[in-house]
């Protein structure tokens, strides 16, 4: 399996399936950048280094994710419309276990 896909909803509430290749090191955030589903410079500001928050999202679906790291969890502690669910999308590595993942992009803040 080289690609998985995830379900990942929008800012304007639409969600798209798209491909993630798992052959490669990449994070949630980059793979929602590579298919452009939030406006340039609006996602990943920091460059995935858990400074911004600009990349956070809901969390939809029951995966298992990594464990939520020190820095992540004092980003999202200052990050506004943070849920229960919320995550930094930078953090989220992909990896054959994320695949049906369902996420949706937190508002633009």
């Amino acid at each position: 399996m080289l690609d998985i896909i995830i379900k990942v909803t929008d800012r304007e509430g639409v969600q798209h399936e798209v491909a993630a290749p798992v052959d490669m090191p990449l994070n949630l955030m980059e793979v929602i950048r590579m298919h452009e589903l939030a406006p340039e410079g609006t996602i990943g500001i920091c460059g995935g280094m858990a400074m911004c928050a600009s990349c956070q999202c809901y969390v939809v679906s029951n995966h298992i994710l990594p464990e939520m790291q020190d820095e992540e969890e004092a980003m999202l502690s200052e990050a506004f419309y943070v849920r229960d669910n919320s995550r930094l999308s930078c953090q989220i590595p992909i990896s054959v276990d994320l695949d049906g993942l369902e996420v949706k992009l937190a508002p633009e803040s």
